[in-house]
């Protein structure tokens, strides 16, 4: 064979190797850049669709609120979601307050959840709702009412509707009446189930809890509102504390003097001894080791109603209180 065949061959082969090596390459690259497409895809936040519940509906906000409630009866049976289907409703809520409304579906589905921006009829405001979607179980779990035209600075927790009659009208109204809120709400009458499985003020297997940390973790303050009957050892109006904590910040003190000023009197449990200072209350511990703001508040009877003789003046400190929270959020 010549020397010019045995370059010419020489150069073919280099060529089909040059080819080759060209063919990979671009299949490396082309593989790359898949790769990074579809991470950024999974960094991408949420995008505006995926922030609005699919399901809308236009409702009194108050009725539908207390249409709910209205049904809870001490007799109803009750059983708690397991660990594993709190949890998951901890990762909905999760996803919702960080905008991902999808995504809380995802979670929410297998739990007999649901979730609905609503519309109220008497404002114009709107709430997203986590409800049950049909009856069974997590009917009694409760609900939660975020409210949809602002980030969540405050949550008014019900742990005990129509057992302590009229908090839940107390919730809603505090709701309804002050921006960048969220109402936990109870699903079950204090007394139903058995062995006091739905007092969820003192267990911390409920939904009701699971929602409550979810919202510490985040750094949303609460106030707990309790109702309590007239009695001896009972000559207060109102009965304020910090749960687990024996001291008061600022805004609380503030609140405890405003209801004083408008002639309540006030037991303050980080000052004095009291009755119902709710120190074994399970969402002022969890507070604690949150490192969060937690408010227990007792009213009687005359304080909570909504035809009470001091009902606007507590109506009012605790939305000052709020008001406060919303400020330095």
């Amino acid at each position: 064979m010549s020397l010019s065949h045995t370059y010419m061959a020489h150069m073919t082969d280099l060529r089909i190797v040059i080819t080759g090596w060209s063919h990979l390459l671009r299949t490396f690259i082309a593989l790359g850049l898949l790769l990074a497409l579809v991470g950024c895809q999974a960094d991408t936040p949420p995008t505006p669709e995926d922030s609005v519940p699919r399901a809308r509906e236009l409702v009194d906000l108050r009725s539908r609120v207390l249409g709910y409630t209205a049904k809870l009866r001490a007799d109803a049976p009750y059983s708690p979601p397991g660990k594993a289907q709190r949890v998951r409703l901890a990762k909905a809520v999760g996803s919702l307050l960080s905008g991902d409304a999808q995504e809380a579906e995802r979670q929410l589905a297998p739990l007999g959840l649901g979730l609905t921006r609503l519309t109220d009829t008497d404002s114009g405001r709107r709430y997203d709702e986590i409800a049950a979607t049909g009856p069974g179980r997590s009917a009694r779990w409760g609900r939660l009412y975020l409210n949809a035209d602002s980030a969540v600075r405050w949550n008014a927790q019900v742990p005990h509707p129509v057992s302590d009659r009229d908090t839940e009208v107390l919730g809603v109204r505090l709701l309804e009446e002050n921006p960048g809120g969220a109402l936990v709400l109870a699903g079950a009458h204090r007394r139903a189930g058995e062995n006091g499985a739905a007092d969820v003020a003192h267990r911390e297997d409920s939904a009701f809890h699971a929602i409550v940390v979810e919202l510490q973790k985040r750094g949303v303050p609460g106030v707990q509102l309790h109702g309590f009957t007239d009695s001896a050892d009972r000559p207060y109006d109102a009965v304020v504390s910090t749960g687990a904590v024996e001291t008061a910040p600022a805004e609380v003190v503030a609140m405890a003097d405003r209801m004083d000023d408008k002639g309540l009197r006030v037991c303050r449990a980080w000052a004095a001894r009291c009755p119902l200072e709710g120190r074994a209350n399970v969402q002022g511990r969890s507070a604690d080791r949150e490192h969060a703001r937690f408010v227990h508040v007792e009213l009687a009877r005359h304080a909570r109603a909504d035809d009470g003789r001091d009902t606007e003046e507590a109506i009012g400190a605790l939305g000052g209180l709020v008001a406060g929270w919303t400020a330095d959020g």
